[in-house]
């Protein structure tokens, strides 16, 4: 029986560099050789395989985007396959990476002082300091700009006060990057803070029992009377506009990750229905299940094909705007999250065990398609953009 891959159907190696190629297939072979085999295992303990992070840094995943500073200075597509692949593994992977990399390396990078960058960002880049993103807050989710937590000039010092919630690697981090209000408060007078482990009255709660993103370390960050130097402020960006470039960069990544595991699924169910016998032949060979797949594939492919329209749009421009990430990331984490739905039918009750890949996909996208901006978010987002009016 002959079959045609998924890569060979939509010819993405024809549009893809040597290098690009190559990128693609080290981390593939990475994830297939080092983190699949315990994938499962890591889900159910709710366990992050921390012997994998120098590894990671030696394939030049964090920071990859990044120029200088012990980066790899990959393209974007180059780091947008590698967090494919990544996320084909399991998106708590792709997570570790996404914000160590877009959330917290990057914002030094672009807005931090040479200093704080030479301190920083070789030790990130291969891995020998973790670093968590603090924005979200338990009442302040979507709505950035109503954090609590402040920051009170003490001399050669801020005293940062609050509660961050939902921050990955937060219980395995060095640092985090805190965003506070200043005393006079107002969105403008947002900063980024860099908060070092061991500075008295920092703490990263884990927090336990999730059923999505278990292989991923989650937690709180907590400050109580935190004396932070001022010298780790980020000296180059005030207000909302910090945070959120920061956002966006991410959900960049993350929209061309969320489809690794589309891929995922959508390999494992084709395996599935053509193993599968019933009523004397293998399921793959029925209609109904043969649309189910057309369907998937064509979702995926469609949604590859669009992020890649628009990373070598950003190549070529610098940049792309924020709708235009908010498009890509809505589009393929719904494509993603429904691929996920559909694998889990095809299997049936298989499709529940963590034997297979699909149950843990689709845990996992329920988080995806809601964090770094809600599906609907980015719908007011692009409603916004197509008629001029508002509806936040």
């Amino acid at each position: 029986m002959d079959r045609t891959s998924f890569e060979k159907l939509i010819a993405i190696d024809e549009i893809l560099s040597e290098e690009e190629r190559l990128v693609r297939d080290e981390v593939r072979r990475f994830v297939r050789e080092r983190y699949l085999p315990r994938a499962a295992d890591l889900f159910a303990k709710e366990e992050f395989p921390m012997d994998l992070i120098p590894a990671i840094g030696e394939l030049g995943l964090l920071g990859g985007s990044i120029q200088g500073y012990g980066c790899a200075g990959m393209s974007q597509v180059m780091y947008g396959l590698a967090m494919q692949e990544l996320e084909y593994g399991d998106s708590g992977l792709r997570s570790f990476a996404s914000v160590q990399s877009s959330l917290v390396m990057w914002p030094i990078s672009a807005f931090g002082s040479e200093e704080q960058k030479l301190r920083f960002l070789p030790k990130m880049a291969l891995g020998e300091l973790i670093g968590c993103f603090g924005l979200t807050e338990p009442d302040a989710g979507s709505d950035p700009s109503a954090m609590a937590t402040r920051a009170r000039k003490d001399g050669e010092h801020y005293i940062l006060n609050g509660t961050k919630m939902w921050i990955t690697n937060s219980p395995i981090a060095h640092l985090a990057l805190v965003w506070a209000k200043v005393d006079d408060g107002g969105a403008e007078s947002i900063r980024g803070f860099i908060v070092e482990r061991g500075m008295p009255g920092f703490e990263t709660p884990t927090i336990h029992g999730k059923m999505s993103l278990r292989a991923s370390s989650t937690g709180e960050i907590v400050l109580s009377d935190v004396r932070v130097p001022a010298s780790n402020m980020l000296p180059g960006v005030q207000g909302l506009r910090g945070p959120l470039s920061c956002l966006s960069t991410a959900r960049f990544g993350i929209a061309c990750g969320a489809l690794g595991a589309a891929r995922a699924c959508l390999d494992s169910s084709i395996d599935y229905a053509c193993e599968r016998m019933m009523f004397g032949r293998p399921i793959a060979a029925k209609q109904l299940i043969q649309k189910q797949l057309a369907d998937m594939a064509t979702d995926i492919a469609s949604g590859m094909l669009m992020w890649m329209h628009f990373a070598r749009l950003k190549e070529a421009k610098g940049q792309i705007t924020p709708v235009q990430v908010s498009i890509c990331k809505r589009n393929n984490c719904k494509v993603a999250l429904e691929s996920a739905r559909v694998s889990r039918s095809i299997l049936g009750g298989n499709g529940i065990l963590l034997e297979y890949p699909v149950i843990r996909h689709m845990l996992n996208l329920e988080s995806v398609y809601t964090y770094e901006g809600t599906n609907e978010v980015h719908e007011l987002i692009l409603g916004h953009a197509l008629t001029g009016e508002n509806a936040f």
